[in-house]
Protein backbone atom coordinates (compact mmCIF):
# COMPACT_ATOMS: atom_id res chain seq x y z
CA UNK A 1 0.00 0.00 0.00
CA UNK A 2 3.00 2.27 0.12
CA UNK A 3 4.20 4.52 -2.66
CA UNK A 4 7.76 5.78 -2.78
CA UNK A 5 6.99 8.59 -5.25
CA UNK A 6 5.20 11.80 -4.22
CA UNK A 7 1.73 12.05 -5.78
CA UNK A 8 1.13 14.35 -8.69
CA UNK A 9 -1.58 17.00 -8.50
CA UNK A 10 -3.94 18.75 -10.87
CA UNK A 11 -4.93 22.09 -9.42
CA UNK A 12 -7.71 24.43 -10.41
CA UNK A 13 -8.57 27.92 -9.21
CA UNK A 14 -10.59 28.51 -6.07
CA UNK A 15 -14.26 29.31 -6.38
CA UNK A 16 -15.52 32.61 -4.97
CA UNK A 17 -18.58 32.09 -2.80
CA UNK A 18 -21.40 34.36 -3.99
CA UNK A 19 -21.95 37.21 -1.56
CA UNK A 20 -19.24 36.07 0.85
CA UNK A 21 -16.43 38.28 -0.41
CA UNK A 22 -14.04 35.44 0.35
CA UNK A 23 -12.69 32.27 -1.15
CA UNK A 24 -13.26 29.03 0.76
CA UNK A 25 -11.45 25.75 0.22
CA UNK A 26 -12.38 22.28 1.52
CA UNK A 27 -9.88 19.40 1.68
CA UNK A 28 -11.47 15.94 1.80
CA UNK A 29 -9.61 12.65 2.25
CA UNK A 30 -11.16 9.37 1.19
CA UNK A 31 -13.00 11.41 -1.44
CA UNK A 32 -13.19 8.81 -4.20
CA UNK A 33 -16.32 7.13 -2.81
CA UNK A 34 -18.71 6.80 0.12
CA UNK A 35 -18.82 9.48 2.78
CA UNK A 36 -15.87 11.36 1.31
CA UNK A 37 -17.60 11.69 -2.06
CA UNK A 38 -20.84 12.71 -0.32
CA UNK A 39 -18.99 15.47 1.57
CA UNK A 40 -17.50 16.60 -1.76
CA UNK A 41 -20.97 16.90 -3.26
CA UNK A 42 -22.49 18.78 -0.33
CA UNK A 43 -19.56 21.16 0.24
CA UNK A 44 -19.35 21.97 -3.45
CA UNK A 45 -23.04 22.81 -3.23
CA UNK A 46 -22.20 25.26 -0.45
CA UNK A 47 -19.70 27.05 -2.67
CA UNK A 48 -16.42 25.55 -1.50
CA UNK A 49 -13.64 24.78 -3.93
CA UNK A 50 -12.37 21.27 -3.34
CA UNK A 51 -9.11 19.40 -2.87
CA UNK A 52 -9.96 15.71 -3.23
CA UNK A 53 -7.55 13.16 -1.74
CA UNK A 54 -7.47 9.37 -2.21
CA UNK A 55 -5.27 6.72 -3.82
CA UNK A 56 -7.23 6.23 -7.05
CA UNK A 57 -6.66 9.20 -9.38
CA UNK A 58 -9.22 8.03 -11.94
CA UNK A 59 -11.99 7.74 -9.39
CA UNK A 60 -11.07 11.09 -7.85
CA UNK A 61 -11.23 12.64 -11.30
CA UNK A 62 -14.70 11.15 -11.81
CA UNK A 63 -15.93 12.69 -8.54
CA UNK A 64 -14.33 16.00 -9.50
CA UNK A 65 -16.02 15.95 -12.92
CA UNK A 66 -19.38 15.19 -11.33
CA UNK A 67 -19.32 18.05 -8.82
CA UNK A 68 -17.86 20.42 -11.37
CA UNK A 69 -20.64 19.62 -13.78
CA UNK A 70 -23.30 19.98 -11.10
CA UNK A 71 -22.11 23.10 -9.28
CA UNK A 72 -19.51 24.74 -11.50
CA UNK A 73 -16.88 24.05 -8.85
CA UNK A 74 -13.30 23.53 -9.97
CA UNK A 75 -11.62 20.73 -8.06
CA UNK A 76 -8.01 19.90 -7.29
CA UNK A 77 -7.28 16.18 -7.55
CA UNK A 78 -4.52 15.06 -5.20
CA UNK A 79 -3.79 11.30 -5.42
CA UNK A 80 -2.09 10.04 -2.26
CA UNK A 81 -1.60 6.77 -0.40
CA UNK A 82 -2.09 7.83 3.22
CA UNK A 83 -0.22 4.81 4.54
CA UNK A 84 2.89 6.45 3.06
CA UNK A 85 4.61 9.12 5.17
CA UNK A 86 5.87 10.75 1.95
CA UNK A 87 2.35 11.11 0.57
CA UNK A 88 0.96 12.32 3.89
CA UNK A 89 3.60 15.05 3.94
CA UNK A 90 2.50 16.21 0.47
CA UNK A 91 -1.12 16.42 1.63
CA UNK A 92 -0.18 18.23 4.86
CA UNK A 93 1.82 20.78 2.88
CA UNK A 94 -1.16 21.35 0.60
CA UNK A 95 -3.38 21.94 3.64
CA UNK A 96 -0.86 24.47 4.97
CA UNK A 97 -1.34 26.48 1.77
CA UNK A 98 -4.86 27.28 2.92
CA UNK A 99 -7.96 25.41 4.05
CA UNK A 100 -11.31 26.43 5.51
CA UNK A 101 -12.96 23.01 5.87
CA UNK A 102 -11.11 19.73 6.39
CA UNK A 103 -12.79 16.32 6.29
CA UNK A 104 -10.69 13.34 7.40
CA UNK A 105 -12.85 10.60 5.88
CA UNK A 106 -10.13 8.15 4.82
CA UNK A 107 -10.01 4.89 6.76
CA UNK A 108 -10.33 1.13 6.46
CA UNK A 109 -10.87 -2.04 8.45
CA UNK A 110 -9.31 -5.48 8.05
CA UNK A 111 -10.85 -8.93 7.86
CA UNK A 112 -9.64 -11.44 10.41
CA UNK A 113 -8.61 -11.55 14.06
CA UNK A 114 -5.78 -9.35 15.29
CA UNK A 115 -3.27 -12.19 15.65
CA UNK A 116 -3.96 -13.52 12.14
CA UNK A 117 -3.52 -10.22 10.27
CA UNK A 118 -0.21 -9.23 8.72
CA UNK A 119 1.70 -6.68 10.83
CA UNK A 120 2.36 -4.46 7.84
CA UNK A 121 -1.38 -4.30 7.11
CA UNK A 122 -2.03 -3.33 10.72
CA UNK A 123 0.61 -0.63 10.43
CA UNK A 124 -1.00 0.71 7.25
CA UNK A 125 -4.38 0.79 8.99
CA UNK A 126 -2.93 2.77 11.90
CA UNK A 127 -1.25 5.20 9.50
CA UNK A 128 -4.44 5.85 7.53
CA UNK A 129 -6.95 5.87 10.38
CA UNK A 130 -4.86 7.67 13.02
CA UNK A 131 -1.65 9.23 11.70
CA UNK A 132 -3.25 10.98 8.74
CA UNK A 133 -6.03 12.35 10.96
CA UNK A 134 -3.53 13.73 13.46
CA UNK A 135 -1.15 15.17 10.87
CA UNK A 136 -3.79 16.79 8.68
CA UNK A 137 -5.74 18.17 11.64
CA UNK A 138 -2.52 19.67 13.01
CA UNK A 139 -1.79 21.35 9.68
CA UNK A 140 -5.36 22.62 9.29
CA UNK A 141 -5.83 23.98 12.81
CA UNK A 142 -2.58 25.96 12.58
CA UNK A 143 -3.82 27.60 9.37
CA UNK A 144 -7.33 28.20 10.70
CA UNK A 145 -6.14 29.86 13.90
CA UNK A 146 -4.00 32.26 11.89
CA UNK A 147 -6.91 33.17 9.61
CA UNK A 148 -10.63 33.62 10.25
CA UNK A 149 -11.21 30.13 11.64
CA UNK A 150 -12.57 27.02 10.00
CA UNK A 151 -14.04 23.57 10.51
CA UNK A 152 -12.50 20.10 10.84
CA UNK A 153 -14.62 16.93 10.64
CA UNK A 154 -12.93 13.72 11.78
CA UNK A 155 -14.64 10.40 11.13
CA UNK A 156 -14.91 8.05 14.08
CA UNK A 157 -17.43 5.16 14.27
CA UNK A 158 -20.02 3.75 16.63
CA UNK A 159 -17.58 0.84 17.13
CA UNK A 160 -15.24 3.34 18.77
CA UNK A 161 -17.90 4.13 21.38
CA UNK A 162 -18.18 0.60 22.78
CA UNK A 163 -15.52 -1.02 24.99
CA UNK A 164 -13.55 -3.47 23.10
CA UNK A 165 -13.09 -6.83 21.55
CA UNK A 166 -9.48 -6.42 20.46
CA UNK A 167 -10.32 -4.71 17.18
CA UNK A 168 -7.61 -2.37 15.97
CA UNK A 169 -10.22 -0.64 13.79
CA UNK A 170 -12.45 0.09 16.79
CA UNK A 171 -9.40 1.21 18.79
CA UNK A 172 -8.34 3.59 16.02
CA UNK A 173 -11.82 5.09 15.90
CA UNK A 174 -11.87 5.48 19.69
CA UNK A 175 -8.62 7.42 19.34
CA UNK A 176 -10.22 9.70 16.73
CA UNK A 177 -13.18 10.28 19.06
CA UNK A 178 -11.17 11.25 22.14
CA UNK A 179 -8.59 13.22 20.17
CA UNK A 180 -11.28 15.26 18.42
CA UNK A 181 -13.34 15.89 21.53
CA UNK A 182 -10.30 17.01 23.50
CA UNK A 183 -9.14 19.29 20.72
CA UNK A 184 -12.63 20.74 20.32
CA UNK A 185 -12.64 21.66 24.02
CA UNK A 186 -9.18 23.22 23.76
CA UNK A 187 -10.33 25.40 20.84
CA UNK A 188 -13.31 26.91 22.64
CA UNK A 189 -13.38 30.66 22.27
CA UNK A 190 -11.83 30.54 18.80
CA UNK A 191 -13.55 30.43 15.42
CA UNK A 192 -12.01 27.02 14.71
CA UNK A 193 -14.31 24.07 15.28
CA UNK A 194 -13.59 20.34 15.40
CA UNK A 195 -16.50 17.96 14.85
CA UNK A 196 -16.29 14.21 15.36
CA UNK A 197 -18.70 12.18 13.22
CA UNK A 198 -19.58 8.67 14.40
CA UNK A 199 -21.57 6.95 11.65
CA UNK A 200 -23.04 3.50 12.08
CA UNK A 201 -23.86 1.25 9.14
CA UNK A 202 -23.57 3.26 5.94
CA UNK A 203 -24.01 1.86 2.44
CA UNK A 204 -20.47 2.33 1.14
CA UNK A 205 -17.66 0.12 -0.20
CA UNK A 206 -16.08 -0.04 3.27
CA UNK A 207 -17.75 -3.28 4.28
CA UNK A 208 -16.91 -5.20 1.12
CA UNK A 209 -13.26 -4.14 1.40
CA UNK A 210 -13.17 -5.33 5.02
CA UNK A 211 -14.76 -8.69 4.12
CA UNK A 212 -17.98 -7.94 6.03
CA UNK A 213 -21.30 -9.66 5.31
CA UNK A 214 -23.71 -6.74 4.94
CA UNK A 215 -26.69 -9.11 4.95
CA UNK A 216 -26.10 -9.74 8.66
CA UNK A 217 -27.47 -6.28 9.43
CA UNK A 218 -31.16 -5.40 9.08
CA UNK A 219 -32.19 -2.80 6.52
CA UNK A 220 -33.45 -0.45 9.21
CA UNK A 221 -29.91 0.16 10.47
CA UNK A 222 -28.48 1.37 7.16
CA UNK A 223 -28.11 5.01 6.14
CA UNK A 224 -26.98 6.48 2.84
CA UNK A 225 -23.77 8.53 2.70
CA UNK A 226 -25.65 11.71 1.80
CA UNK A 227 -28.03 11.25 4.74
CA UNK A 228 -25.09 10.92 7.15
CA UNK A 229 -23.33 13.97 5.69
CA UNK A 230 -26.50 16.09 5.74
CA UNK A 231 -27.06 15.31 9.42
CA UNK A 232 -23.42 16.01 10.25
CA UNK A 233 -23.53 19.40 8.50
CA UNK A 234 -26.81 20.20 10.25
CA UNK A 235 -25.18 19.41 13.62
CA UNK A 236 -22.27 21.69 12.76
CA UNK A 237 -24.74 24.48 11.94
CA UNK A 238 -26.30 23.97 15.38
CA UNK A 239 -22.92 24.41 17.05
CA UNK A 240 -22.50 20.75 18.02
CA UNK A 241 -19.11 19.05 18.16
CA UNK A 242 -20.33 15.42 18.07
CA UNK A 243 -22.60 13.90 15.44
CA UNK A 244 -24.21 10.45 15.71
CA UNK A 245 -26.65 10.16 12.79
CA UNK A 246 -29.56 7.74 12.94
CA UNK A 247 -32.22 7.34 15.64
CA UNK A 248 -31.48 3.63 16.12
CA UNK A 249 -27.78 4.36 16.57
CA UNK A 250 -28.55 6.98 19.22
CA UNK A 251 -30.81 4.59 21.15
CA UNK A 252 -28.32 1.72 20.81
CA UNK A 253 -25.34 3.73 22.08
CA UNK A 254 -27.38 5.28 24.90
CA UNK A 255 -28.41 1.80 26.05
CA UNK A 256 -24.98 0.17 25.73
CA UNK A 257 -23.26 3.05 27.54
CA UNK A 258 -25.33 2.21 30.64
CA UNK A 259 -24.40 -1.48 30.68
CA UNK A 260 -21.70 -2.97 32.93
CA UNK A 261 -18.40 -3.09 31.05
CA UNK A 262 -18.34 -6.88 30.75
CA UNK A 263 -21.82 -6.94 29.20
CA UNK A 264 -20.96 -4.05 26.89
CA UNK A 265 -17.96 -6.04 25.66
CA UNK A 266 -20.27 -8.94 24.82
CA UNK A 267 -22.46 -6.58 22.81
CA UNK A 268 -19.34 -5.33 21.02
CA UNK A 269 -18.36 -8.90 20.12
CA UNK A 270 -21.81 -9.44 18.61
CA UNK A 271 -21.47 -6.18 16.71
CA UNK A 272 -18.10 -7.40 15.51
CA UNK A 273 -19.76 -10.24 13.66
CA UNK A 274 -21.23 -7.60 11.33
CA UNK A 275 -18.40 -5.08 11.52
CA UNK A 276 -14.70 -4.73 10.91
CA UNK A 277 -12.80 -7.37 12.88
CA UNK A 278 -9.17 -6.25 12.97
Amino acid sequence: MTNSEPPTTSRGPYVRVPGSGAERCAVITGASSGLGAAFADRLAGQGYSLVLVARDKDRLSAVAAEVTGRYGTRCEVLPADLSSAVDRQVVAERIEEGVDFLVNAAGFGLSGSFWSVDRDELGDQLAVNVSSTQEFTHAAVAVMLERDGGTVVNLSSITGLIPGRGSTYAASKAWVLYFSQGLSHALRGTNTRVMVLAPGFVRTEFHARAGIDVHAVGDGWWLTPHTVVDRCLADIARGKTFSLPGFRNKVFIAAVSRLPRALAQRVNRMLGNAGARA
